[in-house]
This record gives C-alpha cells, structure tokens and sequence, in this order.
C-alpha cells in the first residue's frame, strides 16, 4: 500500500526511486511492482530522464482501475466529483444548496445526494474506494464527528452514518485541513517543511504544514485562524465571541460591507447583488474584480491586509517557510498579495517577515475536492476495500462477461 500512496501522490517513478523512498531492497520493490502489473493495477509508463546511465522504466497507477468519491462542502454549498488513481476529475463536479446551519436534514439529504450522484455516474459502485468529505466547523477526523454542523437527530458519528447509506468507506476532515493537505502533496506547499495555508471563505480558515507533515493539533481542531481577537470592533463573530478576525476579512464581509457601499450610491460594474445566493455573489464579485473594479478591490485589499495582520501573528510563532492563499478566496488571484504584503511589512519583525514568501495557490477552488480524495489514499491502509481487490473483481467480471 505505501507503493500505491507513492504512484499516487508522485505520479510516476522508477523502482529505485521507490526503493530510496521507503527504503527497502531494489529487488524486493521489483517483485512488487511486477506483481502489481501483473495484477493491472500499476502500468509501465516509459523511460526516466537520463542522469548518465542506462534509463529506468517509470511506473504509474493504472487510472480506472479504482476511484475515489471526493466531496467539499462550506456553509451553504457542497461540490462532488468522482477521482481517478491519476487524481483527475472522471465526471463533472456537482454542486448543490445545501445550508449546513440549523438543518435537522442536512446529513441525510447528503447522504441522498450522494447515493444519486454515484448511480448518475455511470461508475460501479464496488470500483470506488472510499469517500472524502471536507466539511467547515470543528470535525473530529478521528471519530467522524462534526462538533459545529451535522450533528442533529442523535447522530454523532457522520462516517458510519454515510457508509451505513453507501456501503463505501468515508472519511472526514475539516475544510481548512484539506485544502492544506492538497497544497502539501499536489501544490505550493509540496516539498516545504513549514507552511500556512489560509482557506480565504465564508469563514477565513487555515491549515498547518509543519516538519512538512500536516498538523491537525490534539482533537484535530488546530487552525482556528478566524478566531483570533484582533479587533475591538465590538462585532459579533459566528462563534459566539467578538472581534475575531473573521468579523473583518471574511468573504461574508467583504459581501456586506460591498452591499452598503452599493446602497450608497459607490460606483461599480456591480449593480444589484441578489438577497441571498452567496455563491452567485461571489462569481460577479470575482468577475468584477478581473475588470479591475475599483470598489471591489477596495474591499478585497481592505480584507486582505487584516488577514496580513493575522498572519504576522503565525509568523511570529510558526516561523513559516511559506504562506499560501487557497480556496475559494484565492479565484481573485494576485489582488490579495499587495495589502496582505504590505500588513506583514508593517507588522512583523523583519528578520522574520523576510523569510516568509506568500503564494497563491494554483489549486484555488479545486484544493478542498483535491485534499478529500487525498485523505481516502492516506486513509486507505484501514480500509476493508484495497485497489488489489477491485483488480480482481474487475478481472472475475470481466471474464464472466
């Protein structure tokens, strides 16, 4: 299984750069790798760059010989797709309104949608290894228990209750902690022992890399950037308390303070905002900003230098190599970097701030599905389902066929 993790995560190798890896003898990771091709669950996948001597042979995951279910849910959406063993989207993402807030039918109406969503895939259901969900609020991976949403009607374990729906392993994670796995293994953060990645959303999350392994704290609920009190501005945060850095930079306010200014009379491509479908929102606020719309990135300057300011605080502390933007947030690009540089000039000591580059990500939108699917393949060693057996399944139906 850890060969499998490998080919997954780093796409291709040759038996020697396996071997070095997880160092085991040459020859005992070609008799694996032999037997997994014999099996149709790695393939040959040519010739490595030459180093001076004769080229190794590069291996790979057979793509279709096994899926993942991969699902990103926030407040009020939640986005599914199905995943390769080449970490590729093999159907469209779905999306559909789902408002975790008190919704005593939230957790079942998920499990609904994704029973259906498998059955309109076309995919067999014995060929998906196992479900990833991201889900906002404080979510105890390890129990499958979500402390903020889905947690109504007596049900506390959110895992067991959506494989007791499916039939399918299921793995859960907070939202934040995703998003900073996918950077980890697919993205800015990859090969960094230390690294922030701020989940820009509803809420402003953040997931930590450190000793460039990802850090989920004690219960699994490190990372509550939104929370830290940064301000006296006497306003209510959605977690009871006041003056959180949410109440300053979330994309919530960025929204609100937008839909003021706009009642005011300020000038903008925008010029309605509907009542209350915050993802429609959100796409004429990026769509706005990509023309240069100069209150929109008024607002979106004005929220990123307070994440800056927050983000001096990690800084002090962690010391980070990196400091990476993802997320919803990160869909307007470079517009964060300059107030979010600025804050950091003003606020960090230099010998520190000047040691810390701050990225966008490339994953953007995507890293939250990217990070669920992630966790099945690290979670994948205590599953009942192993790619060797749908290999054999497929085998046994193919024949049969």
């Amino acid at each position: 299984m850890n060969i499998i993790k490998l080919l997954y995560f780093d796409k291709k190798l040759s038996c020697n750069n396996i071997s070095e890896k997880i160092n085991k003898s040459l020859p005992l990771v070609t008799k694996i790798i032999n037997d997994l091709v014999k099996e149709g669950v790695v393939v040959e996948n040519g010739y490595a760059a030459s180093t001076g001597g004769r080229r190794p042979i590069t291996y790979s995951l057979q793509a279709d010989k096994a899926y993942i279910l991969s699902i990103a849910m926030d407040q009020f959406v939640t986005r599914m797709g199905i995943m390769d063993m080449h970490n590729d989207h093999v159907t469209e993402v779905k999306s559909i309104e789902l408002h975790l807030s008190n919704n005593n039918h939230a957790l079942p109406a998920l499990a609904a949608s994704i029973n259906e969503f498998i059955t309109g895939s076309g995919i067999a259901r014995e060929k998906i290894i196992g479900i990833g969900i991201g889900m906002p609020g404080f979510v105890d991976s390890q129990k499958g228990t979500n402390h903020t949403f889905l947690h109504e009607n007596g049900i506390t374990n959110i895992s067991q209750f959506i494989t007791g729906k499916t039939g399918l392993p299921v793995y859960i994670d907070n939202d934040s902690s995703l998003i900073a796995l996918a950077e980890l293994r697919f993205g800015a953060a990859r090969n960094k022992r230390n690294a922030m990645v701020i989940n820009a959303g509803w809420g402003v999350g953040l997931g930590l890399v450190l000793n460039g392994e990802l850090f989920r704290g004690t219960n699994g609920f490190a990372g509550e950037f939104s929370h830290i009190p940064l301000f006296n501005n006497n306003k209510l945060c959605s977690c009871g308390k006041s003056g959180c850095l949410e109440t300053e930079t979330s994309l919530l306010v960025v929204i609100e303070k937008l839909r003021k200014a706009l009642q005011s009379g300020r000038p903008s491509f925008i010029k309605n905002l509907p009542a209350e479908n915050f993802e429609q929102v959100w796409q004429m606020i990026v769509e706005a900003a990509t023309k240069g719309d100069k209150l929109v990135i008024e607002l979106l300057s004005e929220a990123g230098y307070n994440i800056g300011r927050g983000a001096a605080i990690l800084i002090h502390l962690l010391n980070p190599e990196t400091i990476i933007i993802s997320g919803r947030g990160s869909l307007v690009g470079k517009i964060w970097l300059a107030p979010l540089q600025q804050a950091l000039n003003e606020h960090c000591i230099p010998q520190l701030g000047a040691y810390t580059e701050v990225h966008i990500s490339e994953l953007g939108y995507h890293a939250e599905l990217i990070g669920a699917a992630s966790l099945v393949m690290e979670q994948h060693n205590n599953s009942k389902v192993s790619l060797k057996d749908i290999a054999r399944k497929t085998e046994m139906y193919n024949s049969s066929d």
